[in-house]
């Protein structure tokens, strides 16, 4: 695969987090994954909650070697993502690198979520989105375990 790179960028509204090339993506949607080569076709999504994994490929300039391949992992926390002519653009409304994701801190938002009601939809909707974080930041943890 590393010899089939395509770019790949991942924005949040607070920062550019990556634009590389990369030789797999494996993006969380809302209803499932999906994985991402060169010679996909074009997609426009929805993402969910969950973890996205690129693993990227050695970059060269002038014939020295400034990058290394290798794997990195995102707590995504939905958006949307596009792929047209092998550049795949996610933009997450937010990312979290999986190794700094908490156990301790996934269950506690959970129990907060969990602890909370409310009769207004508009409210019961933020908390059901909380929970549903929360969950999927745990099951994304013990996947990893």
């Amino acid at each position: 695969m590393a010899d089939k790179p395509f770019r790949c960028k991942l924005i949040t509204p607070q920062a550019r987090i990556f634009d590389a090339k990369v030789s797999y993506a494996s993006v969380p949607m809302w209803d499932g994954k999906i994985g991402v080569m060169k010679g996909t076709g074009a997609i426009a999504g929805k993402l969910g909650f969950g973890e996205l994994r690129v693993e990227f490929v050695d970059r060269y300039e002038v014939g020295v070697k400034l990058e290394e391949s290798g794997r990195k992992s995102w707590f995504i926390e939905g958006g949307f993502i596009q792929n047209v002519n092998d550049e795949l653009t996610i933009l997450a409304a937010g990312a979290t690198e999986l190794e700094t994701l908490s156990e301790a801190a996934a269950r506690k938002e959970l129990e907060e979520a969990n602890a909370r009601s409310s009769a207004v939809p508009a409210e019961m909707a933020e908390i059901t989105l909380t929970r549903q974080r929360a969950l999927a930041k745990l099951a994304t943890i013990h996947a990893r375990a």
